[in-house]
């Protein structure tokens, strides 16, 4: 088990869930929560881009990403949303401490994560960028948040 769960907040693009769905699987996420929004599987556009992953890759489909992240605080993870906020912590300062469980909570491809949701997590994680959209695609966030995550595990 990786200690790490991820919540898709109003990912409205199946591919972008589709993606997310294979990136969850390639670094061994514990399960993948479907908020709001977001195309779940059988989505012929989801299954396009997972490519069976959405068949091996723990889900839920939950309406209420706010109740979502209380449980989770209750249940011992430190929920972190992937967003550009005025406190959040630059992914390249942050280094993820040993037997902790994570709840990483990417939003929306055009509002990204609810406020509501930001105000009821643990801290904002952001990733460092230097160009002039200072955006990436909610796939890619993933991808690069994963690997950092799970490379601190291995340093």
């Amino acid at each position: 088990m990786s200690d790490i769960v991820l919540i898709l907040d109003n990912v409205r693009s199946a591919h972008n869930v589709g993606s997310a769905f294979r990136t969850a699987d390639a670094f061994g996420v514990d399960k993948l929560y479907l908020g709001g929004i977001c195309p779940v599987p059988p989505s012929p556009e989801l299954r396009k881009v997972a490519l069976g992953a959405e068949e091996v890759v723990p889900f839920e489909q939950v309406s209420d990403v706010v109740a979502l992240v209380g449980q989770l605080r209750a249940d011992g993870y430190t929920v972190v949303t992937v967003e550009q906020t005025v406190r959040s912590v630059k992914l390249d300062a942050f280094r993820r401490s040993p037997g902790a469980k994570y709840a990483l909570v990417f939003g929306n491809e055009v509002s990204g994560v609810q406020q509501e949701v930001v105000d009821a997590a643990d801290f904002s994680l952001e990733i460092p960028q230097q160009g002039t959209k200072h955006s990436l695609n909610v796939s890619v966030s993933i991808g690069v948040v994963l690997w950092s995550l799970v490379q601190g595990v291995n340093r």
